[in-house]
């Protein structure tokens, strides 16, 4: 996994994803991104950001091959807080986030879109949030900063996709370019945002952001709490184990009960003394 951070002399700062073969982010790839992020944010002469990738498609998700392969539940918990490391660092990154979409974005990549700025995006790019059939919950606060309520919850619970040009009418894709001219459609709009005064343009992302209508932090922080609950009632490892071609789910088989101790023999009561009669009556 490579996360690369370049600083032009114009302000503009290039952070590139690159994790063959489809950019699916380990734990500490996430992680990374975050740290470009918010190295970015931090760095008084970063002006604006352009958050592309390299290879087949922009973002595939979490490494599910990761969690299903590694003993117990570190590398999920560790996924889930790489993820919220990185969309948190996206939304709050002190200048302008442009996202340079292309090819599939989905899981994880609609967490880094969605909280992105602005999204320019090629003619082959579609977004999907394929969650539930993983047996996980997340990412439908940022799908939702894409697209309109209903639409949003047609495409989360039947995991389909949808397309960059499709999105351009619902306003939260930009431009829709040629893929061979993605990264110069995004250079532009970051040139017109780098033009200006970087005081300025820092205090409007901050207004911005104390204006938006939903917490994306606490939002996603909340569906997270789904997934856990899913994954002890082993419902995502199931699942999980059927996409990666393993068997974790078997081997997190619940250890046998202990042993109970034989139960020790009651001691013989006691026997009770024959009861006297009780004295009869005196004639009155």
């Amino acid at each position: 996994m490579t996360v690369s951070s370049e600083l032009r002399p114009d302000g503009i700062r290039v952070i590139t994803m690159d994790a063959p073969p489809v950019n699916a982010l380990t734990v500490q790839g996430w992680f990374d991104v975050a740290a470009a992020l918010d190295e970015a944010s931090g760095d008084l002469a970063t002006k604006v950001v352009i958050l592309r990738a390299e290879g087949k498609g922009y973002n595939a998700g979490v490494d599910i091959k990761e969690m299903q392969h590694s003993e117990g539940f570190d590398a999920l918990i560790g996924a889930n807080r790489g993820c919220f490391a990185a969309f948190k660092a996206v939304y709050e990154c002190a200048v302008p986030v442009i996202a340079a979409v292309h090819g599939f974005c989905v899981g994880g990549g609609v967490g880094l879109v969605g909280n992105a700025d602005i999204v320019v995006a090629s003619d082959d790019a579609y977004f999907g949030v394929p969650e539930v059939k993983q047996g996980a919950l997340g990412a439908a606060t940022h799908m939702a900063r894409l697209v309109p309520q209903h639409l949003m919850r047609t495409l989360y619970f039947t995991a389909r996709t949808i397309k960059a040009t499709e999105l351009v009418q619902h306003g939260s894709v930009y431009e829709v370019v040629p893929r061979e001219e993605l990264d110069d459609a995004a250079l532009r709009i970051a040139a017109d945002i780098a033009d200006k005064d970087t005081r300025v343009i820092r205090a409007a992302k901050e207004a911005l952001n104390g204006i938006d209508p939903v917490d994306v932090n606490k939002s996603y922080r909340f569906e997270q709490g789904f997934t856990f609950e899913l994954n002890l009632a082993g419902v995502s490892d199931e699942l999980r184990d059927r996409f990666a071609g393993t068997e974790k789910g078997s081997r997190q088989a619940r250890p046998p009960e202990t042993a109970r101790p034989p139960e020790t023999a009651r001691p013989p009561e006691t026997a009770r003394p024959p009861q006297t009669a009780p004295p009869a009556e005196t004639a009155r």
